[in-house]
Formats: structure tokens, sequence, C-alpha cells
């Protein structure tokens, strides 16, 4: 062997060897950061929705406990001398603190429910307008002056009734929320291929497009003030229920101003029946009806 030739090429050999070997250490301890970082990252996730939700809740429940709870001492003081009318305003405000409480225990366990992925969805055919009448009784007088425009022979859409009552109430109470004076939202809905939309228009402020899908994210109250309740899980909650029933919930401008948000889910085979409502109005030159039926259910949901 020439030691002249041979020598440099050794040398050249083992840099290169120590040269790929501190590259492969490197490659290794780059993949075990990313690991670590990725492993670290549902603790920090956690982290910020528990720092969120206690920042969140923390006025949301104080207010309603201390109001149902002054309401209450004052019922039981005996040094108090309260007439009929005093009794029965503690006790609506008791009774409404009460519901403000259930409904955030309810938003709470709807969304753990939802990120656990337990939902117990069971979705058959089912008359939308029976579920509008639903959805409308279970926000009581307000929704009276809600329009309704559903057209005669729409299909019938596959959904779990019962969290379909509770999205379009949800979606619909939101509207209310934001509507002037005078312009009530209003309910439309349509076939679209094998599905069915159904349409919550309002002419409120608005959201813009750059927020849209900031709304649906936890514990976001967008336009809110500080008087207003709710820890901002109601959209999140409602597109997740749709979500699990294989729909779609989105949001768009309604023309002329306003926020529009677009329910989807699956069509059935058997168009559905008309009915006529005692909440919301049928709008002139349609056959769109609702009405309430016993197999209503009660419930109270958020607003965005």
């Amino acid at each position: 062997m020439n030691l002249a030739t041979g020598t440099p090429a050794l040398l050249v050999a083992v840099v290169a060897a120590a040269l790929a070997g501190h590259a492969a250490r490197r490659t290794r301890q780059a993949a075990a950061a990313i690991a670590e970082a990725e492993a670290a990252r549902p603790v920090a996730d956690a982290d910020r929705a528990r720092t969120a939700l206690l920042g969140a809740v923390s006025h949301d429940l104080r207010s309603p406990l201390a109001a149902a709870k002054a309401a209450v001492s004052c019922l039981r003081s005996r040094e108090l001398r309260l007439t009929a009318e005093d009794h029965n305003e503690l006790l609506a405000t008791a009774d409404e603190s009460l519901d403000l409480l259930t409904h955030l225990a309810a938003s709470l366990l709807d969304m753990s429910r939802l990120q656990a992925g337990v939902v117990p969805v069971f979705p058959r055919p089912a008359d939308l307008g029976e579920i509008i009448a639903c959805s409308l009784e279970s926000l009581g007088p307000r929704a009276e002056a809600v329009r309704v425009r559903i057209p005669a022979g729409l299909p019938q859409v596959t959904a779990d009734s019962i969290i379909m009552e509770r999205v379009i109430a949800n979606v619909t109470a939101n509207a209310l929320r934001y509507s002037p004076a005078g312009s009530p939202p209003l309910l439309t809905a349509r076939a679209c291929g094998d599905r069915v939309e159904l349409r919550v228009m309002d002419h409120g402020p608005g959201v813009p497009e750059a927020d849209r899908d900031r709304m649906f994210a936890p514990f976001q109250r967008l336009g809110d003030t500080g008087t207003t309740t709710g820890v901002g899980l109601g959209l999140t909650v409602a597109r997740g229920l749709t979500e699990a029933m294989d729909g779609t919930l989105n949001a768009g401008a309604t023309p002329g101003g306003g926020l529009t948000m677009t329910i989807s889910v699956p069509a059935a085979s058997r168009p559905a029946r008309a009915y006529r409502g005692s909440r919301g109005r049928r709008e002139m030159g349609t056959t769109s009806t609702v009405r309430a039926h016993p197999g209503c259910s009660g419930f109270r949901l958020g607003s965005r």
C-alpha cells in the first residue's frame, strides 16, 4: 500500500464517518425534541383551555349565584315586610338566576362530551317543521316574532331530533339577541341535492368575515358587552352537535347586513308534512307552518 496516497484517503473516510455520526446524532436529537414538544402540546392546550375556562366562568357563575342567594335571603328574612309584588319579583329573580346556572352547567357538560367524543346520536327521518316548532317553543314568548319560511314538499331530514332542536334553538336565540327591534330573525329552508339547508338570518351588526371562524372557537363572545351572560360556548356546542349528525354549521353575511347561520344536514327520502305553528310567524306566499307538540323537549341555550 502506498502510504503517500492511502493516508489522505483514510483521513477523508474517518472525517466523513465522524461528520455522518454527528449529523445522525443531531437528527436524533432534533427528532426527540420535536416528539417531546408534540407530547407536551396537549398538556399546554389543556392548560390554556383551563385558564380560559376559569376566566370565562368566574364572573358568569358569581353573578347568578349572588343574585339567587340575595333573592332567597330576602324571602326568608323575617325582618323584611314584603308585598305580594316584592315576593313575586324575588322569586322571578331566583328563577332566572338558576336558569342561567343551569344553562352554564349544560354548556360545559356538552363541551366536555364533544371533546371526549361521547355524544349519543340517533339519526332518523324527521320533519324539519316539527323540529323548528319545538326549538321555538323552548325559547318562550320572544320567539313569537321569529319568521319561518319553509317550502311545501321539503324532504325530511336525517337527524337526531332532540339534538337538532338544541342546535336550532341555540342559533335562533343568538339571532334574536342581535336582531334590532322591528327586524326579527327569519328561518328559511331548502333542499340542496341530498341535503337540507336551514338558514337562520338576522339583520344585526354581523361579524367580519375574518372573525367568522373564530366565532366557533370556545370562550369567544364577539360583540358582547360586559353586561351579557354566557361563556362563549353556544356556537361551539352547536357546531359540534351538528357535526355529530354528519352536518355542518357555517356563518355568512345576510344580504343588506347581518349574519346568516346555515345548518346543513342529510336529507331523508320522504317529504316533510306541514304544521301550523304557535311560535313564529308564517311568511305570506309560502306553505311553511310549524306547531308545538307534547314531545318538545325543554331547554335553554346560550349565545355567541
